[in-house]
């Protein structure tokens, strides 16, 4: 019953009514307090101490709370947990109030609309994703508040792929309606991956059509509609900074899944689960926050438009050329603050003194950015050029408002410079020259009066004073000096002069921060004006810093320009895994080269483990999406299709979870890529069928290349142990065996990573095993088993050594050159005579590995 309760804590039950889903901090004086369940599972999850208080009831009422003043940290902690905040603050002067004080909701703090600085991470988006459900089809738009972007999408699939998508977008909140609530809430907190929130309507208010005119797909309308209410709900203010949702439509960027961008290591590395050892981590350069946020975008959202692409390409291109040009943008990029966010802070009304001086700042650098970049040729700098309005007077007028070293907090004072405002300098001149005012006036008046004992001084009971003694009072000069208080021993007085200056001094002194916090916010509102200028200036500095990111990394490491086939082909020479390349010696690193076109579109890879094979599937898809991001690429020359879609199965994963094993999980990926690929697509599966009993696995890998190859026709890399799958090339025109070379050496396996045409012979596992340092005795039994194993086969007519036994000639085995420091030499049995002369006669150990690779591949040619 409420009426057992105390006004206060009435109060406090109603308004937590409303907010049910979230930990309501009520403010009490300098505190937040929380009462009840939020009490006992807040203190538990930020380790504050649980009390309790009378409340009316008969038993007291679980109490908990933070300081008002450091309670960023607190709330922080509560939002990384997935978990909401409403903050209720007091809305009238509690000594005007009669009774309890009126208390309201000012915001709710979600982890998708979270946009303090403590709360974010600099080079990252944080996302809101409200969405629209219409049977397969899902349209959806992406919010990141502390940016104002808007991004729409629609996407046809399954739910599980559609979250996995979401997830990999890093998605921290998901806002539907009460079936998706229903359906994804024990899902999605069990990954711990984001927050599911409710609002059913739908609809576009007025003051927000105006963001929703290019949307036409009515799913996507009312997706939109669903962000609105919710964000009007939880902020509960204007919202500026908004730009109009930019709808991303599907056939102008490369689609990559969940499953791919997680296998190709794109914005995270497997192991890590951090930015280290991923694309995104070896291209950024950025000397941006607003510059990272953009590269990672472009890095997750190739494109699929050739003049674009070509654009950016020539821009980089033009930038490696323009060293000197380069380093000064970059210089200039190093003062350039986060604008983006600089801009949403404003809008919200959260902007302190500081954010309006790093806007100035940035502002300052864009003149000397206009200059350099009018200097380079070519359509995409001019578009940049273009965007990049200086807003000179905007500039100017922070400088002449705002002090250099403003402090952080609007009620400290030190905000507004001399001369901006007449009142405001009078004020502090008050309040700075007051004691010199005081001073001279005591001497003017010693002198006047001849009272060399005369003093001025000052308390909060009477202010400022003259003290005579006794001794003197004969001098006072009654006629200007007015008793204000006796004393035993002097008498005190004042005089208009005195009474004045007392009154410019403490009115000053009670005024200035007043009057600064005024004139602050007024300079605050001003700049709202600016916002959607602001914004393009800050995309446009976005993008020449990526650029700018591209240039120097494509120069530091040696990448080519590449060029966009028209006809389908895959021609890399001399390609490099640009990641594995950077974390290794670059002169250690084997390059590899890559042909693909439309008769040749599936290479059939096997050879041992570690040998290179998934390297050399991920090297191809990276340096494909490298190009289509507008990048230069690692190798010595490359040309490639635009890829509408790239898939991937590369590695083991299993989901326990959702309770799924790794063969499921291989099958659910590969089931994703083979329902959704097209012939413009790039499919990369790696061992295939491993999950399952050999056969099992065989027959759905065999499966599985034919229907890729009759069916999709894309390009693809399939790498397996399957030896037997090699024959499938007499089978299927277009596709070929190519391997990842092994030798053994004085009985040790030594890796070649060079792929070239034909098949492996043999797996190499146990010499892996090997290798692993696994026990003797269990290589040895190993050993032992396989010729075993290799004896029955021999006798079992297996049906698919059936298959192999058509195969006219298997290839026998490869020279190789490449043991650590020193090049050595291996014999081969070779058949004729030509060729084991030739081989005699190479002195090896004074050929360098490339010329020693040049004779390997003459000697085989021979032998075909």
């Amino acid at each position: 019953m409420m009426s057992q309760y105390t006004p206060m804590i009435q109060q406090y039950l109603s308004i937590k009514a409303a907010h049910q889903d979230a930990f309501l901090f009520f403010r009490l004086g300098d505190f937040y307090e929380m009462f009840f369940d939020d009490a006992v599972q807040a203190a538990q999850i930020l380790e504050i101490t649980l009390t309790s208080r009378d409340g009316g009831s008969q038993d007291r009422i679980p109490m908990c709370g933070v300081p008002y003043h450091s309670s960023a940290g607190y709330i922080k902690t509560l939002v990384e947990n997935g978990y909401k905040v409403a903050i209720c603050e007091q809305v009238e002067d509690p000594k005007q109030a009669v009774g309890v004080v009126k208390r309201e909701v000012i915001q709710i703090i979600t982890p998708g609309t979270v946009i303090d600085d403590h709360l974010l991470q600099d080079r990252e988006n944080n996302y809101l994703v409200s969405i629209e459900r219409e049977n397969d089809l899902f349209a959806y738009v992406l919010c990141d508040l502390s940016t104002g972007e808007l991004k729409g999408y629609t996407y046809i699939g399954n739910q599980l792929s559609f979250i996995q998508l979401l997830l990999s977008q890093g998605v921290k909140e998901i806002v539907g309606d009460e079936e998706l609530h229903t359906d994804w809430n024990e899902k999605m907190s069990l990954n711990g991956q984001a927050s599911i929130s409710v609002q059913q309507e739908t609809t576009v208010e007025e003051k927000f059509q105006h963001l929703t005119i290019d949307i036409t797909p009515l799913p996507l309308l009312k997706a939109a509609g669903r962000l609105f209410h919710y964000l009007n709900y939880t902020q509960k203010r204007s919202f500026q900074h908004l730009k109009p949702v930019e709808y991303q439509q599907n056939d102008l960027r490369m689609k990559l899944d969940a499953f791919s961008k997680r296998n190709l290591e794109l914005t995270e590395s497997i192991r890590a689960k951090g930015k280290k050892g991923s694309l995104l981590w070896l291209l950024d350069s950025t000397m941006t926050a607003m510059g990272a946020r953009k590269l990672k975008q472009w890095v997750e959202e190739p494109l699929f438009v050739k003049k674009t692409i070509e654009k950016r390409l020539q821009l980089v291109e033009e930038l490696i050329n323009e060293f000197f040009i380069r380093e000064e943008m970059k210089e200039q990029l190093k003062s350039v603050y986060d604008m983006e966010r600089l801009i949403a802070k404003i809008s919200y009304g959260n902007a302190s003194p500081r954010d309006l001086v790093q806007l100035k700042r940035s502002l300052l650098s864009v003149p000397v950015l206009k200059e350099k970049i009018s200097q380079i040729p070519g359509e995409y700098a001019s578009e940049i050029y273009e965007k990049m309005k200086d807003h000179k007077e905007l500039a100017q007028f922070l400088d002449s408002a705002v002090h250099d070293e403003a402090p952080v907090q609007i009620k400290e004072g030190g905000i507004i410079k001399k001369g901006y405002n007449a009142k405001l300098d009078e004020y502090k001149d008050a309040s700075m020259n007051g004691k010199a005012w005081i001073a001279a006036l005591e001497q003017k008046e010693k002198t006047e009066t001849g009272i060399k004992s005369l003093k001025i001084g000052f308390n909060k009971i009477f202010g400022y004073y003259i003290e005579v003694t006794k001794s003197n009072l004969s001098m006072v000069p009654a006629e200007r000096y007015e008793r204000k208080q006796t004393l035993a021993n002097a008498e005190r007085y004042v005089t208009p002069e005195l009474k004045e200056k007392e009154r410019i001094i403490l009115e000053a002194e009670e005024k200035i921060s007043g009057l600064e916090h005024t004139l602050f916010l007024e300079v605050r509102e001003y700049v709202k004006q600016y916002i959607p200028g602001l914004q393009q200036l800050a995309s446009a500095i976005s993008e020449l810093d990526v650029i700018q990111s591209f240039a120097a990394i494509s120069e530091q490491y040696r990448y080519v320009r590449p060029t966009v086939s028209e006809d389908g082909k895959v021609n890399i020479v001399g390609g490099r895994h640009p990641v594995v390349e950077k974390v290794m010696d670059a002169q250690e690193y084997v390059p590899n080269d890559i042909f693909l076109n439309n008769e040749r579109n599936m290479l059939l890879i096997t050879g041992p483990n570690m040998a290179g094979k998934s390297t050399y599937m991920r090297q191809l898809a990276l340096t494909a999406i490298m190009m289509q991001i507008g990048c230069f690429v690692p190798a010595e020359q490359a040309e490639l299709p635009m890829f509408d879609q790239i898939f991937t199965r590369i590695g083991a994963a299993d989901d326990l979870v959702g309770g799924q094993s790794t063969f499921m999980v291989e099958m659910l990926e590969t089931n994703f890529a083979l329902t959704s690929a097209t012939e413009n697509s790039l499919i990369l599966l790696d061992e295939i069928g491993r999950g399952t009993s050999t056969y099992d696995g065989m027959a759905l890998a065999q499966s599985i290349i034919e229907f890729i190859h009759e069916r999709i026709q894309a390009k693809t890399l399939f790498s397996t142990h399957y030896h037997e799958l090699t024959v499938l090339e007499n089978s299927l025109p277009s596709l070929k065996n190519v391997f990842v070379s092994a030798v053994e050496e004085n009985g040790s396996l030594v890796f070649l990573h060079k792929v070239i045409d034909g098949q492996a012979d043999k797996s190499f596992g146990i010499q892996v095993a090997e290798l692993a340092d696994l026990p003797q005795d269990v290589i040895q039994r190993a050993k032992t088993i396989l010729q075993t194993y290799e004896k029955q086969e021999k006798n079992e007519a297996l049906p698919i050594q059936e298959v192999s036994a058509a195969k006219e000639e298997v290839q026998e085995s490869q020279l190789s050159l490449f043991a650590e420091k020193s090049t050595v030499s291996r014999k081969r049995d070779l058949k004729e005579n030509d060729v084991l002369k030739d081989l005699k006669a190479l002195n090896v150990l004074e050929m360098t590995p490339l010329e020693a690779m040049n004779a390997l591949y003459k000697l085989h040619t021979k032998l075909k």
